[in-house]
């Protein structure tokens, strides 16, 4: 890719890192959507990916250095449903040009359903919808063992008649140092800025995230495991609620949950592995802890943070599937459907 070159690179991850001290966890950022994983692949390796390349183009929304030659004229659509009627679609396409690199286009649609409205003495005035989407278009080129990659995003968050607006950006960069299956990856995700905030005077920063992620497969095994930490700009991500009154000891003191070391470097990871059983399947499970710890109810976890898949070829197309424990009350299920074009290209051509 000419008109990219690793000094506007550096660059661009400079001017993004600007916004870092801006970083806010758990519900303190607008536009939360922007964090969720759009696909099957994503949910399966713990909701975060930035280092574990493949053929699916959705890829694209871990990082925009994970587009690589397999996704090449490959089209992808995804759907998942959360708990009650929200809904999230998506769709992924990449594609390869000799002198601009290779570059890869994505939509995502978040539907939470039709909402009851009411007047101020409580009579119903019918439903209103609230809908959140994001265009995003990537960039990529590789030099060497390095792979570098950038993203534009455009968002929009609708409630009723009223809209929010958000650009925001991705930077990227894999390193893969041999022919053997190995990769570590660096992202900053989703710096950027709020155009037009629903209120004028409550402009509020996006979900920043930078995570740097390892993927390797051991020689002779068929199993690729893939590490992420995220976060990395800000330490402490634990909460504590606030009106937690604690537990009386038999002493009559009241002891309060309090920051813990070990559980808050734990909430900086996930891990997801993968048993490649040939060319036509893949068995995927993953875990997140920060989603694991936030989501649980007071007396069980559920399964909160866990994630299990597959991936299934049947002739040119592509299944990916994922279900996701949220907790014990619900879990979603991920189906992704990719499928190359290169045949309709070539019958064109």
């Amino acid at each position: 890719m000419k008109h990219l070159s690793a000094r506007w690179f550096v660059i661009l991850v400079g001017s993004l890192g600007a916004h870092i001290v801006q970083a806010q966890v758990g519900g303190r950022s607008a536009f939360p959507f922007l964090s969720l994983p759009p696909s099957a692949q994503l949910a399966a390796a713990g909701g975060m990916n930035a280092s574990a390349r493949s053929s699916d183009p959705t890829q694209l929304f871990g990082s925009p250095a994970l587009l690589n030659a397999e996704m090449d004229h490959v089209a992808a659509i995804s759907y998942v449903a959360y708990v009650g009627s929200i809904k999230q679609s998506t769709a992924a396409y990449a594609f390869n040009t000799e002198k601009r690199g290779r570059f890869g286009f994505g939509f995502t649609y978040l539907n939470y359903g039709d909402i009851p409205s009411f007047d101020a003495a409580g009579n119903p005035l019918g439903t209103f919808g609230v809908n959140e989407y994001a265009f995003t278009g990537a960039d990529s080129y590789t030099k060497g063992k390095f792979t570098f990659g950038v993203a534009a995003k455009f968002a929009v968050s609708s409630l009723a008649t009223n809209r929010a607006l958000a650009l925001a950006g991705d930077a990227g960069v894999l390193y893969k140092p041999n022919e053997q299956d190995f990769t570590v990856g660096l992202v900053v995700k989703n710096a950027g800025y709020m155009l037009k905030p629903y209120i004028a005077s409550s402009r509020e920063p996006l979900p920043l995230d930078v995570q740097l992620g390892t993927t390797i497969k051991p020689e002779h095994m068929p199993l690729r495991f893939t590490l992420t930490a995220h976060h990395l700009q800000q330490w402490n991500i634990q909460y504590l609620d606030p009106n937690d009154r604690g537990t009386t000891t038999a002493g009559g003191d009241t002891v309060r949950a309090g920051r813990n070391f070990g559980d808050n470097l734990a909430r900086h990871f996930t891990v997801g592995a993968e048993l490649l059983l040939g060319t036509g399947f893949r068995a995927r499970v993953g875990y997140n802890h920060l989603q694991a710890r936030e989501l649980r109810l007071d007396n069980t976890g559920g399964g909160a943070g866990f994630s299990f898949g597959f991936l299934l070829r049947i002739s040119q197309f592509q299944l990916d599937y994922t279900h996701a424990t949220l907790q014990a009350a619900g879990s979603s299920n991920y189906f992704t459907l990719s499928r190359s074009l290169n045949n309709l290209f070539k019958k064109n051509q």
